[in-house]
């Protein structure tokens, strides 16, 4: 499926970014299918969270150690738990240029 990468992106020890899924049905399970991760410039992905195929997390944004990322991430949001849900935003232009 492909994973890109924006610049000045921090990516923490342990982080699995799965691009490629299976069929839920038996008999498509072994079936591959492709799905791109996009990730946005100057994010952070926390120690051990999960990016699943198909996800975008946009510009900024915070990823929390140990989340499970199923869908797509708004630009300066902070997300955490499993699966993943907003839990703020980042606010103020110091802390946006600061990340």
């Amino acid at each position: 499926g492909g994973i890109y990468i924006g610049d000045g992106t921090l990516i923490g020890s342990f982080v699995v970014m799965a691009a490629i899924n299976h069929g839920m049905l038996p008999e498509d399970r072994a079936d591959n299918i492709p799905a791109a991760i996009h990730i946005g410039k100057k994010v952070w992905i926390g120690a051990h969270a999960t990016i699943l195929p198909g996800v975008t997390i946009a510009d900024h944004a915070v990823i929390a150690a140990g989340a499970v990322v199923t869908k797509d991430v708004p630009a300066g949001a902070i997300v955490a738990g499993v699966p993943a849900k907003v839990i703020k935003y980042i606010s103020g232009s110091e802390e946006n240029t600061a990340l």
